[in-house]
């Protein structure tokens, strides 16, 4: 679609996918999946990467490129974002119905794979952690740059202490309708600011400026009231399978108090690992740490399909 301006070389090129297809959801949305790697090799694990707020599937170039060597690697576009089209249905049911889709889609019945999300790819997860198609594919999950709630209220975005006017100020950013526009040195500063470490090279912040500024604004604006309201605290007490939890010491929109309380309330935290000078862009900010991190998961927890 004319909206997708992401990076065309580099690290951060989404691989072209090995298969595309559409996965229909509960309420009829059509979302957008890609299938990388080993597609034929029923000895392959799967891995499915759920991407955040603003994003798409190209945010997870790196743990495409890497895994794709020896895994089954499912990516999709949450609704509205990429070139899943928009949905009058903004909600976290919403997100946890197309992960269900995805799943069915991809997977065969009984089939494992390690799930993976960042930011609202996380809440994505946690809001389906008590549905059966979860249950039936989930065989661990990683957690990047996350939280359950008090989202605006816990973020570092605005220089300020903590308390109502700050929390005031952030809904206002953080909700607001106006355009982004084009990719210019000053909008890369800002975003930069808001949420990437420090330290981040300036390809990392091409790649992260480009498919953030190509989401539509009513579906950035539309999502944010979700995030706003969200309360998913109940749903991470039903996240029953391995999971570990990544965030970055850097992070302005989900500080590190989000990934500790998920640590405390999760059922089976195998880990938690705190990235020194990393903001909330984890995969492509440490690329390398996250994709270890899956990689893990996979070699503890995943499943080969029956028949392998």
């Amino acid at each position: 679609m004319s909206r997708l301006t992401r990076v065309a070389s580099g690290p951060y090129a989404p691989p072209v996918p090995a298969r595309e297809l559409t996965a229909v959801s509960a309420d009829g949305a059509r979302l957008h999946v890609e299938v990388h790697g080993a597609v034929d090799d029923a000895t392959a694990p799967a891995v499915v990467l759920a991407h955040g707020w603003t994003c798409s599937t190209a945010f997870w170039a790196a743990q495409i490129r890497d895994l794709a060597a020896d895994h089954r690697v499912i990516v999709y576009d949450q609704r509205g974002h990429g070139r899943s089209a928009a949905s009058p249905v903004c909600s976290t049911d919403g997100l946890a119905d197309d992960l269900e889709a995805v799943l069915a889609a991809t997977l065969a019945p009984g089939e494992k794979a390690v799930l993976a999300g960042h930011s609202m790819g996380g809440m994505t997860l946690m809001a389906a952690a008590g549905r059966a198609g979860f249950r039936e594919h989930a065989a661990a999950v990683l957690l990047c740059s996350t939280g359950s709630s008090r989202l605006v209220a816990e973020s570092l975005v605005v220089p300020m202490r903590a308390g109502r006017p700050r929390t005031w100020l952030t809904k206002r950013i953080l909700g607001s309708r106006a355009p982004l526009g084009p990719v210019t040195p000053l909008a890369r500063r800002i975003l930069k600011y808001g949420t990437m470490g420090p330290g981040s090279a300036p390809e990392m912040v091409e790649a992260c400026a480009r498919i953030v500024h190509a989401c539509p604004r009513r579906v950035r604006y539309s999502w944010s009231k979700v995030l706003d309201l969200l309360d998913l605290d109940h749903a991470v007490r039903e996240l029953a399978v391995p999971t570990a939890v990544v965030v970055g010491t850097a992070d302005r929109l989900t500080p590190a108090v989000h990934a500790r309380a998920l640590v405390a309330a999760l059922p089976r935290c195998v880990g938690v690992t705190e990235l020194p000078g990393i903001g909330h862009m984890t995969p492509v900010e440490a690329p390398e740490q996250v994709t270890a991190r899956i990689r893990e998961l996979v070699s503890t927890y995943a499943v080969i399909k029956e028949g392998a």
